[in-house]
């Protein structure tokens, strides 16, 4: 075995600056490749961040050499760290040359826009003006353009400074050949004008598009209250980063919950919002989980920390989404193919019009500025900028509305998804037993049966117990009784001495167990109750019976099962009206399954039970083979992790296991099913804007280089067309935000919502 082989792999970021363009990104790309060990780069330009997988021989020096041969600054990114500060002295310095340039620029086009006042400048005061904007405000195109030279290449910086330069200089020959003659001054002043105008629009439209990390980020606080270990009436504050697991954290109203824990103290609603996309503030007692970020409501709760730093829940969701938004989409593949030979196709356009017109016999300025709006209108900014920018909306409005999105490709693919497989328990289904159905024996009062058996299963911890006592919580029940001596019968259930509660010295020996220990006591049971235990069981509920085991006397029959969450039948509905086919995929019997699609309105030949997790993953391969578009896999358990990563596209529930989660590329914060047809709604709008972008990114070069080539564009409006394209390209993406995800407020798994949904099938 070679020593690279048993090398690990490492992941490395590093904020790029100076890149303008798609010729910039397939550079940098280009010359990390070539550092021996790298595996993959991707370079957004929108975010200005390379991304690069190396084994761990690869140091960053190496990386960070790389990039600066190439010709661009570089620094590398610290997982997890604070975000930066805001660069606004950035922003408003490349305003202030804006403005600058734009001062300078307008006495150059005076005698332009305003012919009638016969304003007149002198060539010398013309050549000043532009001089200033040419070589002050210009000269970061020159410095792009010369490192595009140095490392062979070409970008935008490049075709601007060879442009606007060629303006100046036939305005120069002009000027000392013929005096008076007819300058181009304001061409060259105005497009650095514009070009940078528009630069300076397109930075302030891209810091938008990433307006959903520094809200994530923004909820991390800087500190929290700690109960000191050693005398617990003591609280101390202390940094954020400080915070230890074990660590009692004292949130009080209107705060900020710092970590991820269980509260151990004290009952209040949380706003969780800007995690999970849940509206409405989520109730918590002692026992729940808090999640650090959320914001606390009307009580004083004390947490016990489970994860601090980037173990955190929040952490997590910021790791995923930066990396989602940094990943290129297999749309992008085409982009970078065209971007590499497009600079030196148009060089070659460029040169191709100069000597056409001057072989038409139009005169050398003619000719000149003719390919200088060529050079000008075909800066391939767009092109770079079309499709991260509507990635990055995408992803993070979708992080806003509770839809994690592991990588652009997970995003672009869903767009075509045609079959969702869903697995039952925990997906579809609440995932806990619930009593879903309680039969009274001939003459037996129900309610005063259903009381019986709460007073048996008071005391139990089991699942089975707890959605008894929630149903009797329900039952009005008009009579109260006390049990004592309950014991547990191995195998076979509960027994208790019941009383009412007024005469407790006439108890009554009362059991609820399986039909096995109803058989070893002899009870009869009615045809009736027979008939409808035969039923239940047939659906795939578990059985069990309340009886006097003494006398052999059977009070009642208990049918347990799951309950469909109440927005699953809806959400299969929307799936169904986007002309996508849901599936069922369980473990469960069979019974169990097909009462699920029942309720729900699958198909009974979509519906698989009864497998294993290995058969879950070979039953979403045959649904592949049979499928001609992209086919998902919408799981929650470690059991469905095959078949998520054997999915074209694997959704997960977060309020599943995490090797589900690690296992998916979409990650549904809240348990709502009808997040789903959300992910695919959002995955083909941005699908949508990606092939607005490039189209429209292709039309201004389709359109303009023509029309610049046969001298139909002057210069000054090649340049503002081709700030306008990238500014549009990225406004357009940025209607993405507008974007609300339509599943409703997560219900409250609780046994009051499982008691409202329909009963079909026990817990797989």
């Amino acid at each position: 075995m070679s020593s690279a082989s048993t090398q690990s792999e490492r992941t490395a970021e590093f904020a790029v600056g100076g890149m303008t363009c798609a010729s910039c990104v397939a550079r940098v790309e280009k010359m990390l490749k070539r550092v021996p060990g790298v595996d993959a780069v991707a370079v957004n330009l929108a975010t200005e961040r390379a991304t690069v997988h190396a084994s761990d021989a690869v140091t960053d020096d190496q990386l960070l050499a790389a990039i600066t041969k190439a010709g661009y600054e570089a620094t590398r990114i610290v997982p997890d760290a604070p975000p930066a500060a805001d660069a606004s002295h950035t922003r408003d310095r490349e305003l202030a040359a804006v403005i600058g340039s734009a001062v300078l620029s307008v006495p150059l086009l005076a005698p332009m826009l305003a012919p009638m006042l016969s304003l007149d400048l002198s060539p010398w005061l013309q050549l000043a003006l532009a001089s200033v904007v040419q070589f002050g405000f210009g000269w970061r195109f020159y410095v792009g353009g010369y490192r595009a030279m140095h490392a062979l290449s070409g970008n935008m910086d490049l075709l601007v400074a060879l442009g606007t330069s060629a303006a100046w200089g036939v305005s120069v020959y002009q000027m000392v050949a013929h005096g008076h003659a007819h300058l181009y001054f304001e061409a060259s002043a105005v497009v650095i004008t514009l070009v940078r105008f528009g630069k300076w629009l397109e930075a302030r439209a891209k810091r938008q598009t990433t307006d959903a990390i520094r809200a994530l980020n923004a909820l991390r606080p800087d500190k929290a209250r700690i109960r000191d270990a050693s005398d617990p009436a003591r609280e101390r504050e202390i940094a954020l980063a400080d915070v230890r697991i074990g660590d009692i954290a004292i949130v009080r109203p209107g705060e900020r919950v710092p970590v991820d824990g269980i509260v151990r103290e004290g009952r209040t609603h949380i706003d969780e919002s800007l995690i999970t996309g849940e509206s409405l503030p989520v109730a918590k007692e002692p026992g729940a989980r808090a999640t650090g970020g959320s914001i606390n409501g009307e009580g004083v709760i004390a947490i016990e920390t489970t994860a601090v730093g980037a173990e955190t829940t929040l952490a997590r969701i910021i790791r995923l989404v930066e990396s989602a938004q940094a990943e290129k989409a297999p749309i992008q593949r085409l982009v970078d193919r065209v971007s590499a030979a497009f600079v030196p196709a148009i060089l070659g356009i460029a040169l191709v019009t100069l000597a056409g017109w001057l072989l038409h016999g139009a005169s050398g300025e003619t000719a000149l500025l003719n390919a200088v709006a060529v050079l000008v209108i075909a800066c391939p900014c767009a092109l770079g900028l079309a499709t991260p920018t509507a990635i990055m909306a995408g992803t993070g409005v979708a992080a806003r509305q509770g839809i994690l999105i592991k990588d652009a490709e997970a995003l672009e693919r869903a767009h075509g998804i045609e079959i969702v497989a869903f697995d039952k328990t925990g997906t579809l289904t609440i995932g806990r037993p619930a009593l879903v159905a309680f039969d009274a024996a001939p003459g037996q009062h129900r309610d005063e049966a259903l009381a019986l058996a709460a007073a048996v299963q008071r005391m139990s911890e089991h699942p089975l117990a707890k959605a008894v006592a929630a149903a009797a919580g329900d039952a009005n029940a008009t009579r109260r009784f006390e049990a004592s001596a309950a014991r547990a019968v191995a195998g076979r259930g509960v027994e208790a001495d019941v009383a009412m509660a007024e005469n407790a010295a006439a108890p009554r020996r009362i059991a609820i167990g399986s039909g096995r220990w109803l058989q070893e006591s002899n009870a009869a049971v009615p045809d009736a109750l027979a008939e409808r235990a035969r039923q239940l069981e047939a659906q795939g509920n578990t059985i069990s019976w309340l009886f006097e085991p003494e006398r052999g006397a059977v009070l009642a029959l208990l049918a347990f099962g799951d309950t469909v969450k109440p927005a699953a039948r809806a959400a299969i509905e929307r799936l169904s009206q986007m002309g996508v086919t849901s599936a069922l995929v369980t473990g469960d019997n069979a019974g169990s399954a097909h009462a699920v699609a029942r309720a729900l309105d699958i198909a009974q030949e979509r519906v698989f039970a009864q497998t294993l997790p290995a058969d879950k993953a070979q039953v979403v391969a045959q649904l592949k083979a049979s499928a001609k578009g992209v086919v998902a896999m919408a799981g929650d358990g470690i059991n469905d992790a095959p078949a998520l990563a054997a999915a074209d596209i694997g959704i997960a529930m977060a309020s599943g296991t995490d090797v589900a989660i690690e296992a998916a590329g979409i990650t549904l914060m809240r348990g709502d099913p009808a997040l789903v047809a959300d992910a695919i709604d959002i995955s083909r709008r941005t699908y949508r804007k990606i092939r607005q972008n490039l189209f429209w990114a292709f039309v201004y070069n389709l359109i303009g280089i023509p029309l610049a080539a046969l001298g139909m564009l002057d210069p000054m409006y090649a340049g503002a067309a081709m700030a306008f394209s990238s500014v549009s390209v990225v406004t357009n993406a940025l209607l993405l935000r507008t974007w609300r995800a339509r599943a409703g407020h997560a219900a409250p798994e609780t046994a009051d919502a499982a008691r409202e949904s329909k009963p079909v099938a026990r817990t797989a």
